[in-house]
């Protein structure tokens, strides 16, 4: 291997790491409502499991509150059952036509947990990139 392929795989690694960082960090809840806090849930729909940005629109109309309209008004039930066995901790809202999630406030306990959780992804990542 050359020197320059070297570097290039090097910086590729480290690209990779810093991109898995940001996409485990967007998924952190804050005190404010992001779309990003369900984009890793999966709903069994149609007899597998499908992520819920295939199968809905998700969004934060409010500070503190998060939208999920599916294409298919058929799926909510899944999609409500599947939000309630994440351990999101959201109660889903069903209306017959969407479902809300109401993000409720940080408390100090959790703020700590995630205080943790985030030092530990940051560490991870540093690891990553040394080697």
């Amino acid at each position: 291997m050359t020197t320059d392929e070297i570097l290039m795989d090097v910086e590729e690694r480290m690209e990779k790491a810093v991109r898995k960082l940001k996409e485990d960090l967007a998924g952190i809840r804050t005190g404010r409502a992001n779309p990003g806090l369900v984009d890793s849930l999966k709903v069994e729909v149609y007899g597998s499991p499908v992520p819920i940005k295939q199968i809905a629109s998700v969004g934060a109309p409010e500070p503190t509150q998060i939208v999920i309209r599916p294409y298919d008004p058929g799926t909510l039930k899944e999609i409500e059952k599947a939000i309630q066995q994440s351990d999101l901790g959201f109660n889903p809202q069903n209306d017959g036509r969407m479902i809300r999630l109401n993000v409720p406030p940080l408390s100090t306990e959790v703020r700590r947990k995630l205080v943790a959780r985030i030092k530990e992804l940051a560490e991870e990542t540093k690891v990553a990139v040394r080697n």
